[in-house]
């Protein structure tokens, strides 16, 4: 696939699985290196004196951010690489927080020797605003009430989640990215990133994602949030922090559940088994049912309704175009290498979503991720994300 653009005639590279099988050994088999144990960081990015102004309006007095970084920095702060998380994830991408301590979710490729080798670059990844693992959200102290803010926590956008990403860049020394990397709700930052800060973006990469939230993705959390505001234990969102609202919750997430897989992967794992007799119910007579009701009861133990409620509202919003012009223009101002990579089996954010990202993109290459999981196969597949994603660092991303 080819096309022109306002820099001239472009080149657009569509990599495969199969082109790579060296590459993967090279990736996988020659390199396990970890970044072993590491410690979240907390940082002030707003205060009084310097507020957070939101898209949306208002503005918030006081912001703390949750981080991780793995490697160093060098001396001239341009070898950074910023990792997004996706919707329930959290700053915690590579390493342990203690000894037998599940791993970080892009743990296979962040460390010694992997795709984002440590020894080379500055990893940094960042819980987002609005999150639940240590940033400011719903879940914090508002200063001026002394409570939890609940379900007064202002509403904001993917591209709050930037501007707070970008202070915290400002106070670790970093000047211009070397890469901006995301899957899902962490590719609409990536994609933001490259929007809003074009000059501090070496280069891109989105990974199942699209330039706007479409009416389907809408509809669906626009479901999921439904059931979460008719969990009776909800109360508008003014909940005991002690009294989740675990059904609610629980249901929104098998609905998300059903969206990250496919139709194939889910049939290959369950078909129609059903749980032993003495099991069966409503929620769990067959397989299928047993593993949803067990993600949603995962999820509302380490999760919160109102952050998840906030969250799916800014994905909602993504629109890179919004407020910026016609999108092929705000594409075209995207000069930086980009890899945009796409899964054929996501029902959730379909190829075409990545097509319309590739054929608008000055400098794009694309990468198709072969799985029968569907979304989630970029928290899958390892081996194919790590294999594409090294050889676009090595021949594109400029240091």
């Amino acid at each position: 696939m080819s096309g022109g653009g306002a820099g001239g005639p472009r080149r657009l590279v569509h990599e495969t699985w199969g082109d790579h099988a060296a590459l993967l050994a090279r990736s996988v088999h020659a390199h396990d290196g970890s970044v072993g144990v590491v410690r979240p960081q907390v940082i002030d990015v707003a205060s009084p004196a310097d507020p957070l102004p939101l898209e949306l309006g208002g503005r918030l007095d006081h912001v703390a951010v949750t981080y991780e970084t793995y490697g160093e920095l060098d001396a001239r702060g341009d070898n950074a690489v910023l990792v997004c998380h996706a919707l329930t994830g959290s700053a915690h991408a590579a390493g342990r927080h203690g000894e037998g301590e599940v791993p970080g979710w892009w743990d296979p490729l962040v460390g010694p020797g992997k795709a984002l080798d440590v020894r080379e670059h500055f990893v940094v990844s960042s819980n987002v605003l609005g999150g639940c693992y240590g940033t400011t959200g719903p879940t914090s102290i508002d200063p001026a009430s002394g409570r939890r803010y609940g379900p007064d926590f202002p509403r904001f956008t993917v591209r709050d989640m930037v501007e707070v990403q970008r202070r915290l860049l400002d106070r670790l020394g970093v000047g211009r990215l070397r890469a901006v990397v995301g899957g899902s709700m962490g590719g609409m930052q990536a994609l933001e990133w490259a929007a809003t800060h074009p000059e501090r973006v070496g280069s891109l990469v989105a990974i199942g994602i699209g330039a706007r939230h479409s009416a389907w993705a809408i509809g669906l959390n626009e479901v999921a949030r439904r059931a979460i505001a008719a969990d009776p234990d909800f109360h508008g969102g003014a909940y005991r922090p002690d009294r989740q609202p675990e059904t609610g919750l629980g249901l929104a997430r098998a609905i998300a559940m059903l969206t990250y897989r496919s139709f194939d992967s889910l049939e290959a794992k369950f078909g129609r088994e059903r749980r032993p007799a003495e099991e069966e119910g409503l929620e769990a007579s067959f397989e299928i049912a047993s593993y949803l009701r067990y993600q949603g009861v995962k999820l509302a133990q380490r999760f919160d309704a109102n952050t998840y409620v906030g969250l799916t509202r800014a994905m909602d919003d993504h629109d890179l175009a919004a407020g910026r012009g016609p999108l092929r223009e705000v594409l075209a101002g995207m000069r930086m290498p980009s890899l945009v990579m796409g899964i054929p089996t996501d029902v959730l954010y379909p190829e075409v979503e990545q097509r319309q990202l590739l054929e608008g993109l000055p400098d794009a290459r694309y990468a198709r991720i072969v799985s029968p999981h569907g979304h989630d196969a970029f928290l899958i597949e390892f081996p194919q994300v790590a294999a594409h994603l090294r050889r676009f660092l090595q021949e594109r991303a400029p240091r």
